[in-house]
């Protein structure tokens, strides 16, 4: 079955065809899980990082090393014809959401345990609830409100403010959320108008360029194995984002969606095994409500697209 010129503009395949296989769900699926279990080493290892080395650096070896597998992402695609765009000034702001949440909440990392930021973190499907009204024109049911309502008490209950956690430090993963939704949201705008290698390819671009005209300000010289480090979390970046395209070519985005929260349970396994943090119970009951909420917003959209 051929697909509409639109399809082929999201999906960045312009004389393919779908993936009908009946296997196509699962496999999607099982790219998912595994690009969260990439994101999770990703963020364990810019946590080992940043005890020694400035964030602004651990973010530029993120985006630098990822460039090594453009060649892979972009494929067999014209150089010229991947850089076309049809929106560039969308193109660069969104890369600069991207970079802003991965600075955010990679400084978060210095200070409070892996599980508790990723947690926070996941509010962000929420957010994004939220901001669908005024910036996309959608429109919200009560049911869906009142699961936002309980994500956000969700992030409270782990946040606990005034009781031991770091409180300024929660907030950046908070601002690494609200960062990450803006971001979310230009992508939704984007993929109407430009294939996804295209979209990879200025993320990339973007965040090498700004971030390598910065860490020279903040540059110390790592060891080995912190070279080693750095590479690896460009690998696992690009890896993770690349798992995440091939998970969207074959199934929707309704399917995928609920399955970006195993990512708790990878970065509290890392967490606990690298860093020997063990999420209290407030925490595993905050993150818990925020899935619970994310998953059922999820599933209303679900629901409210097939009526």
């Amino acid at each position: 079955m051929k697909r509409t010129r639109r399809e082929a503009a999201q999906e960045g395949q312009p004389d393919a065809t779908l993936d009908n296989t009946a296997g196509s769900l699962q496999t999607g699926i099982v790219f998912m899980l595994a690009s969260g279990v990439l994101f999770a080493l990703l963020d364990t290892g810019a946590k080992y990082l940043t005890a020694d080395h400035h964030v602004f650096q651990v973010v530029w070896g993120r985006y630098f090393f990822s460039m090594a597998l453009l060649p892979l992402i972009v494929g067999r695609v014209s150089p010229m014809r991947v850089a076309r765009t049809n929106h560039l000034a969308l193109q660069i702001v969104r890369s600069l959401l991207l970079l802003a949440a991965t600075a955010f909440f990679f400084t978060a990392l210095r200070f409070i345990p892996l599980a508790d930021a990723t947690a926070i973190s996941f509010v962000s499907p929420l957010l994004l609830t939220m901001l669908a009204i005024p910036l996309l024109g959608e429109t919200v049911g009560r049911r869906r409100w009142t699961a936002v309502i309980i994500g956000l008490i969700g992030a409270l209950i782990v946040i606990r403010p005034g009781f031991g956690m770091a409180g300024w430090a929660t907030l950046l993963p908070l601002a690494s959320a609200l960062a990450y939704t803006f971001y979310q949201i230009a992508t939704r705008k984007l993929c109407a108008v430009d294939p996804p290698v295209t979209i990879f390819l200025y993320t990339g671009i973007v965040g090498t360029a700004v971030m390598s005209a910065v860490v020279p300000f903040f540059w110390t010289w790592p060891t080995l194995g912190g070279w080693l480090v750095m590479i690896a979390l460009g690998l696992l970046g690009g890896g993770g984002h690349y798992l995440v395209i091939q998970a969207f070519r074959r199934a929707p985005a309704s399917a995928l969606s609920p399955f970006t929260f195993a990512v708790i349970l990878w970065t509290t396994t890392t967490g606990y095994l690298v860093f020997g943090d063990a999420p209290d119970a407030p925490t595993l009951l905050g993150a818990a409500v925020i899935v619970a909420s994310g998953v059922y917003v999820f599933y209303r959209e679900r629901v409210v697209k097939l009526n």
